[in-house]
C-alpha cells in the first residue's frame, strides 16, 4: 500500500509541478536512521515520502487514527500513532524497534504543522540516541497544501549531513535539537 500511494503521489506531483531534492547523497545507503523535517502542511509529508530511497515510517498524532477508515490507511502506509500530550513508553519503543531493524523513521520535530518557527521537541534526539542511529535533518520549502501547489508548482527538499547523538546528557540535548532542521542558507549542494 505504501508503494502504491508513493507512486501515485510521485506521478501527480511531478506531472503538475517540479520537486527539487538537494543533497540526496547525505542519506545513509543502508541501516536505520531518523529523518527530521520541517512541517508546514500535508504536502511536505508526501514530498519527503516520495524523495526517500526506502519507505518511511512516520510518527503521526493519535488524533488522525480516530476514524477507522483513515486509521487503516495510515497503518498501511507505515504511519504509527503518538500521543503528543501524554507520550507513553510505546512512543519511544515503537520507533526504536523500527530503527534497530534497519527502517527509516520520519519525525517532524515541531510536533505540529506550522508556518512559524517553533522550538523543536526532543523526541527525535531521544529516539535516535536510544537506537544508536544517525539523524538526517531536512527542510521542506514550498506550498503546504495541494491547492497551493497548483498555484506555486515548485517545492524544494534539502537534506543535511547526518549526525549521531552521542550519549547526550539532559543538559546537552538542546545542542542536538537545534540541529534537527537544515537552514536554507546552509545548503551544501
Amino acid at each position: 500500500m505504501y508503494t502504491f500511494f508513493a507512486n501515485l503521489a510521485r506521478i501527480i506531483l511531478r506531472a503538475t509541478g517540479k520537486i527539487e531534492v538537494k543533497n540526496k547523497h547525505c542519506l545513509p545507503a543502508d541501516g536505520g536512521y531518523v529523518v527530521t523535517c520541517s512541517h508546514t502542511g500535508w504536502l511536505d509529508v508526501a514530498v519527503l515520502g516520495i524523495s526517500m530511497p526506502r519507505p518511511v515510517h512516520f510518527m503521526a498524532k493519535q488524533e488522525l487514527f480516530r476514524r477507522k477508515g483513515i486509521s487503516a490507511i495510515l497503518y498501511k502506509i507505515n504511519a504509527f500513532p503518538i500521543n503528543r500530550e501524554n507520550p507513553s513508553p510505546s512512543s519511544i519503543k515503537t520507533p526504536v524497534k523500527l530503527l534497530k531493524s534497519g527502517k527509516i523513521v520520519g519525525i517532524f520535530p515541531s510536533g505540529t504543522r506550522t508556518a512559524e518557527e517553533v522550538p523543536a521537541k526532543r523526541g527525535a534526539v531521544t529516539i535516535a540516541n536510544l537506537a544508536r542511529v544517525p539523524i538526517v535533518p531536512a527542510i521542506y520549502e514550498g506550498p503546504g497544501t495541494f491547492k497551493a501547489w497548483l498555484k506555486v508548482r515548485k517545492a524544494t527538499l534539502t537534506f543535511g549531513e547526518p549526525f549521531y547523538v552521542e550519549s547526550a546528557r539532559k543538559d546537552q540535548i538542546g545542542i542536538y535539537v537545534e540541529r534537527l532542521t537544515v537552514e536554507p542558507s546552509r545548503n551544501i549542494g
